[in-house]
């Protein structure tokens, strides 16, 4: 029956040729619980030490390219701080975790308060480990949350959060009964499970749970049982962990050939649909929903980034200007234990590069996220980003 390929099917596995397939390396993280470190105290009038944990050194031109901008978007932050002064020291993690755990112990045997990195999960549980002991946090880029605990706070966006915020939109328009097709791979898995949390945290039922292998071949096998999950459970919604550069192209091709209409069975995705224009025409995408940050707050940030430095910031910049803007606005308010555990899950947040952002108690965050949708190929907005914690919708 699909020994011959349809037009839309060929065009599509084109695009899947043209991104490939993207294996994430994985760790295994040490386990380290919630609380947080006390924090060094900050005295009104002095400079607050920070080190900047870069993956510069690692050889890659790639690591180089992003740690400095991680370091452009850093400095942007304290130079619109005002009156809070910063110092900022850059270290050097060659992407790795042992040279981490080293950059750690150095910045802060020369006196950093609190850091702000490494980017990599592996590298910034090494860090945290490194200065457990010290009393001093980890404001760390990944958004690995397996890490978070302890003296590590992530600051990446989580699919926990992503996924909390998409279920919680569905179920108040009625959808509550999802089937999860996820990728076999650590990506995948940690995405299943952060869906299957959301859903059951918001009153949903999960009525089918399919996985694939991560290629193109593994994805159309598998195609057959996640149209029959969603026919046995009833689904209205099934919600991918795929991605626009890899599987996500497929799934959104082959499922529609299986017979699970979008039309009638809406397609909630875990990652970004808008990252890659050629996904905006892909026909089983529209009326779908995904979520995305603050439009607005973005661009106000990448404009600011281009005129300071004459080009547009890496994707992942912003996490370090969030870094500082979060520790500014903290030590702006006086507080002595600014740099305090409890101080930094201060529960009404922070203003961000893509929106409003907190650090909770367990060493994730949450962040104000848009639900979109795709309709006739553009990106649309269907409930805006909240701008506060206030137990509105958006949260």
């Amino acid at each position: 029956m699909f020994a011959r390929l349809s037009a839309a099917r060929k065009a599509v596995i084109r695009l899947f040729a043209l991104f490939g397939i993207l294996f994430a390396a994985a760790c295994d993280p040490v386990a380290m619980g919630g609380g947080g470190a006390s924090g060094p105290s900050t005295p009104a009038g002095q400079a607050v030490k920070v080190g900047l944990l870069v993956p510069s050194g690692s050889g890659d031109s790639s690591d180089s390219f992003l740690a400095q901008n991680l370091e452009n978007a850093a400095r942007l932050a304290i130079s619109d701080l005002g009156n809070v002064q910063i110092e900022l020291r850059v270290y050097s993690t060659g992407g790795n975790a042992a040279q981490a755990a080293a950059a750690a112990t150095t910045a802060v045997n020369e006196g950093a308060q609190i850091l702000i990195g490494p980017l990599y999960a592996e590298a910034a549980n090494a860090a945290g480990i490194a200065v457990a002991d010290r009393g001093v946090n980890v404001l760390a880029f990944t958004n690995n949350a397996s890490i978070a605990g302890r003296n590590v706070f992530v600051l990446g966006p989580t699919f926990q959060n992503t996924a909390n915020r998409l279920v919680s939109y569905s179920v108040r328009q009625g959808i509550d009964r999802f089937v999860i097709a996820h990728s076999d791979d650590l990506q995948g898995n940690v995405g299943r499970d952060a869906i299957a949390n959301a859903v059951r945290n918001n009153g949903g039922s999960v009525v089918g749970v399919q996985g694939y292998p991560l290629s193109q071949q593994g994805i159309i096998d598998n195609a057959n049982g996640i149209a029959n999950s969603v026919r046995a459970g009833g689904a209205e919604a099934v919600f991918m962990t795929a991605g626009v550069n890899a599987d996500l192209p497929i799934l959104a091709t082959v499922l529609p050939e299986r017979g699970v209409n979008p039309a009638s069975v809406r397609y909630v995705g875990l990652t970004r649909w808008d990252a890659a224009p050629q996904a905006l025409a892909l026909p089983g995408l529209q009326e779908g929903l995904f979520a995305m940050p603050d439009t607005q707050m973005t661009a106000q940030f990448e404009s600011r980034y281009a005129a300071a430095y004459g080009s547009s910031p890496h994707p992942l910049a912003g996490l370090a200007y969030d870094g500082i803007a979060a520790i500014g606005a903290l030590v702006a308010s006086g507080n002595r234990n600014a740099l305090s555990a409890q101080a930094l899950t201060a529960p009404q947040g922070f203003q961000g590069t893509s929106g409003i952002f907190r650090l909770l108690s367990d060493g994730t965050n949450q962040r104000g996220l848009a639900v979109a949708t795709i309709r006739n190929n553009q990106v649309v907005i269907l409930d805006p980003a909240p701008r506060s914690f206030g137990g509105g919708a958006g949260f």
